[in-house]
C-alpha cells in the first residue's frame, strides 16, 4: 500500500507522499475551485441527478478537482429550489454522485473538497435557518451558538459537505453597509468570544474531523466591516493600530481555537488588497500567529488583482505568493503552471499551498472514509427558536410591555406582521410553504382565551404608498393594544440582479439590506413612519417591533420598542412570547443605535477625546451597545478585583425571573498610545430568580497589560457613570 493511501501512517507523511507524485498540473488543480456547484448536476425525468458536461469538463482540465463551491446552494442567485435541488433527502446521493466521478478522473484518486455556505445556518434546501450573525451577538451567548453552529455543522456534513463558510470576522463599524447583519456587532472582544464558540462548535477537537463536524473557513480576513461610507467591498482607510485592535482580535480568536481556514476579504489595507497582502496573509497570518490551515480568496478576488499586475496571470501568482491556498471562481489560479513556468512563483511555493488543502481532505478523511454520511441531526428548530428568543431586546418601554391582564383586543400592525419571508436575512435557501411563524400567526395562537387579534398591514416596507393606513388606524383605535411590526428585508427574488460573485445589483421588491445593498441614510421606508406616527396619534397604548438587518433610525414615540433582528423562521413565535411575558426580552445590543446616518460614527469605544458633540444634533447613540432592559430590575453589589479576576453580588430585586447580562468595560490609565474611552473586557449572562441573589466572578483576558479602571454595569452608557475599580496589570 502506498503511504497516502495508509490510514495508519501519520498524515504529514501521507501529504508528502502524495504530493511527490503529482505533476505540476494535478497541483495546480488542487488549487482552483472553478465551478458553481449548481452547474455540476441537473435533475432527471425520474427525479435523480445526472452530472453535466460543464462538470466533465472542469475535472479533465485539471486531472481532477480540488473544491467545488456550492453543489447544495439555493437561492434566487443560483436558481436552485425545491423540485430542482436537492433536499435533505438526496443532497448526500448527489455528493456522492459528485465525487465518485472526481475520484475517477482523478490519475491519484483525489477526492474534492465540497465547499458551502453556512452564514446562519445551511444554505440549502430542508436546513435549518438560524438567526442572523446581528441577533446571534444580541444574545452574549456563546455556549448557546456554539450549540447552534454544532448543528449546522451536523446538517452539513450529513448531506455530504465538507468545508463551512461563515461570517465571523467583520466589525460592524458603519451601520449604512448592507452586510451588517453578518457581523457579531461593533465590539472586537464580544465578536472574538462568538468567533472561539462557532470555530469549537463545529469543528470539535483533534486533528481528525468527526464524522458530524465541519472545517470553517471564517470571513473576511480582514477589516471589511471597516470600508469607506459602508460601501460594499471600498476601501478600508485603517492604520496598523486599528486594524489590530478592532479588526484582528476574532481572527486571533478563531485561529487560537483551531480554525481550518480564513478568507481572504476583498477591500485593501493600506492600499494592497486583501487576497494580495503578504504582510497580512503570511507575515502577520501564519509567521506571527503560527497559522497552518487554507487562507481561501473571496470570489473572483484574485482577478481583480490584475488592476495591480497588468495580467490575469500575475495576478495569481501575486495572490500565491501572498499567501493564498485556494481560488474562488477566479481564472487567475487556471494560469498557475505558466506561472511557475516563467518564474513568477517557485514550485516550492505552490508545494506548500497544495500541501495544505491535501492535509485538510486528509484530517475530513476524504481518502479513507467509504462510509454514508451520518444521519441529519434533530433539533434545528428548537435550536434557532432558543436563539431567537435570546436576540430579542427590549430598547424601551413605559409600562406597555408585557401585555397586561386588562388587554382583550390587540391590533397587530405594520409590513412585517404577517410575513416570516423577512425574517430570514441573506444568505438563505427558499423555505417550504408554511415553514416558520409570524408575529401575528404567533400571537393568535399563544394569546390568552378570549383575546380578540385583528390585523391590517398598513404599508410595504419600501415606498411612501398611503393606503393602506387607514385601515391599520382603524384597527388600532378600537383595540387596547397595537402591535406595529416594521422593519427592512434582505429577501432576494428571482428578478434580482446578481454581480458575478452573487452581489445584488439592485435592490428588489422590497429588498433594503444584504450584500450588495448598502444605504447612504439609516431610515426605513417612508410609508412605515407615517403609519408609525398614525397609529401612535390614536393614543392606543403601542409596541413596536423592528425586524432588521441594521440599526434604523426609529423615533421613540411608542410606549414600547424593542429589536429582533432578522430572528429566522421561528422568529415570530419568539417575539410574540417576549410580548406576552411568556418570555424575558434577553437580548443586549451589540451595535449602538444611531440618531440618524448624519452623527455616524456612534460606536462606543471610540478613542478617548473630549469627542465634542455637534451644534445641531446629539452626538450620542439613541441606544448604546450593551443596552437592554427587561421585565424585572438587577441591583449590582460593588465590584471588587483580585489579580485577573473581579467579582460583584447581582441581585434579582423585580419580580420575576429576568436575565442580566453583566458587562465588564477597562479605562486605560496609562497606555503606550492614544486609548479608548472604554472596552469591553469580560462578560456573563445571569437568569435569576425573583429575589435571588448570586456572586459573579468574571476572569479578564491573560494578555491584557496595563494599569486601568474597570467599570462593571449593563451597558457602554451605564459604565461611563458606574463606580471605577483600579487595577494594576503591568507586573
Amino acid at each position: 500500500m502506498t503511504t497516502y493511501r495508509d490510514p495508519a501512517a501519520p498524515l504529514d507523511a501521507r501529504v508528502q507522499d502524495l504530493l511527490a507524485r503529482m505533476t505540476l498540473r494535478e497541483k495546480v488543480g488542487q488549487l482552483n475551485q472553478r465551478m458553481y456547484g449548481w452547474d455540476a448536476y441537473r435533475r432527471t425525468p425520474d427525479g435523480g441527478f445526472e452530472l453535466t458536461d460543464a462538470l466533465r469538463a472542469e475535472t479533465e482540465r485539471f486531472a481532477g478537482l480540488g473544491a467545488l463551491y456550492g453543489l447544495q446552494r439555493a437561492d434566487a442567485w443560483s436558481g436552485v429550489e425545491h423540485g430542482s435541488g436537492p433536499g435533505a433527502e438526496d443532497a448526500a446521493e448527489l455528493a456522492d454522485l459528485v465525487q465518485r466521478h472526481v475520484v475517477e478522473s482523478s490519475r491519484l484518486g483525489i477526492p474534492a473538497l465540497f465547499v458551502e455556505e453556512v452564514p446562519h445556518g445551511l444554505m440549502a434546501l430542508d436546513s435549518t435557518v438560524l438567526p442572523v450573525n446581528l441577533a446571534v451577538g444580541a444574545t452574549w451567548d456563546p455556549e448557546l451558538y456554539g450549540r447552534a453552529a454544532a448543528h449546522a455543522a451536523a446538517e452539513l456534513r450529513a448531506r455530504g459537505g465538507h468545508v463551512a463558510l461563515v461570517s465571523a470576522l467583520d466589525i460592524a463599524r458603519d451601520p449604512r453597509w448592507g452586510r451588517t447583519e453578518e457581523c457579531f456587532g461593533e465590539d472586537p472582544y464580544l465578536a472574538a468570544r462568538l468567533t472561539e464558540a462557532l470555530v469549537r462548535g463545529m469543528q470539535g477537537s483533534g486533528e481528525l474531523f468527526a464524522p458530524d463536524k465541519a472545517p470553517v473557513v471564517l470571513k473576511h480576513f480582514a477589516g471589511q466591516g471597516a470600508t469607506v461610507g459602508g460601501r460594499n467591498s471600498a476601501e478600508s482607510e485603517l492604520g496598523l493600530r486599528e486594524l489590530h485592535e478592532i479588526h484582528l482580535p476574532a481572527a486571533r480568536a478563531g485561529v487560537r481555537a483551531g480554525a481550518a481556514a480564513v478568507m481572504a476579504a476583498y477591500n485593501e489595507v493600506d492600499g494592497m488588497p486583501c487576497s494580495g497582502n503578504r504582510a497580512l496573509l503570511t507575515e502577520l497570518l501564519r509567521e506571527e500567529w503560527g497559522f497552518e490551515g487554507l487562507v481561501m480568496a473571496d470570489g473572483l478576488a484574485v482577478d481583480r488583482l490584475a488592476r495591480i499586475t497588468g495580467d490575469k496571470v500575475s495576478a495569481g501568482a501575486l495572490a500565491l505568493n501572498s499567501g493564498v491556498d485556494l481560488s474562488l471562481w477566479d481564472e487567475g489560479f487556471t494560469h498557475l503552471e505558466e506561472a511557475v513556468e516563467r518564474g513568477l512563483v517557485k514550485e516550492t511555493v505552490l508545494d506548500a499551498a497544495v500541501a495544505r488543502v491535501l492535509r485538510l481532505k486528509f484530517r475530513l478523511g476524504l481518502f479513507d472514509r467509504q462510509q454514508k454520511p451520518s444521519a441529519a441531526p434533530t433539533g434545528g428548530r428548537t435550536l434557532s427558536l432558543d436563539l431567537a428568543r435570546a436576540a430579542v431586546t427590549l430598547l424601551a418601554n413605559d409600562g406597555t410591555l408585557p401585555l397586561g391582564a386588562g388587554v382583550s383586543r390587540i391590533a397587530v400592525l405594520g409590513p412585517q406582521s404577517a410575513t416570516t419571508a423577512h425574517q430570514l436575512g441573506d444568505y438563505t435557501a427558499p423555505q417550504p410553504p408554511g415553514t416558520g411563524s409570524s408575529v401575528l400567526d404567533a400571537l393568535r395562537r399563544l394569546a390568552p382565551p378570549g383575546v380578540d387579534i385583528r390585523h391590517a398591514r398598513g404599508c410595504a416596507l419600501t415606498g411612501d404608498d398611503l393606503s393602506g393606513i387607514p385601515e391599520a388606524v382603524a384597527a388600532a383605535a378600537a383595540s387596547d393594544l397595537a402591535v406595529l411590526v416594521l422593519g427592512g428585508s434582505s429577501a432576494r427574488t428571482p428578478d434580482t440582479d446578481f454581480a458575478a460573485n452573487g452581489a445584488a445589483l439592485n435592490a428588489v421588491s422590497e429588498m433594503t439590506c444584504g450584500e450588495g445593498v448598502d444605504l447612504a441614510g439609516l431610515r426605513m421606508g417612508g410609508a412605515q413612519y407615517a403609519l408609525l406616527d398614525a397609529v401612535v396619534a390614536t393614543g392606543t397604548p403601542t409596541a413596536v417591533v423592528l425586524i432588521q438587518g441594521r440599526p434604523h433610525v426609529v423615533p421613540d414615540t411608542a410606549g414600547a420598542l424593542l429589536t429582533a433582528w432578522y430572528p429566522g423562521p421561528w422568529g415570530g413565535e419568539a417575539i410574540a412570547e417576549v410580548l406576552l411575558g411568556l418570555a424575558e426580552p434577553g437580548g443586549r445590543l451589540a451595535v449602538s443605535v444611531p440618531r440618524s446616518a448624519a452623527q455616524l460614527p456612534v460606536y462606543y469605544n471610540h478613542k478617548d477625546t473630549e469627542y465634542g458633540g455637534y451644534v445641531d444634533a446629539d452626538a450620542g447613540p439613541q441606544f448604546s451597545f450593551g443596552h437592554g432592559l427587561s421585565y424585572t430590575s438587577f441591583a449590582y453589589g460593588p465590584p471588587s478585583a483580585d489579580g485577573r479576576t473581579v467579582t460583584l453580588d447581582v441581585t434579582n430585586t423585580g419580580e420575576r425571573y429576568g436575565r442580566s447580562v453583566v458587562q465588564v468595560y477597562l479605562r486605560r490609565l496609562i497606555a503606550t498610545s492614544w486609548p479608548r474611552t472604554l472596552e469591553l473586557c469580560a462578560f456573563e449572562g445571569v437568569g435569576l430568580a425573583a429575589g435571588e441573589r448570586r456572586t459573579v466572578t468574571l476572569t479578564l483576558d491573560g494578555e491584557l497589560t496595563g494599569l486601568v479602571e474597570l467599570r462593571v454595569a449593563e451597558s457602554a452608557r451605564a459604565a461611563l457613570s458606574a463606580v471605577p475599580v483600579r487595577l494594576d496589570l503591568r507586573s
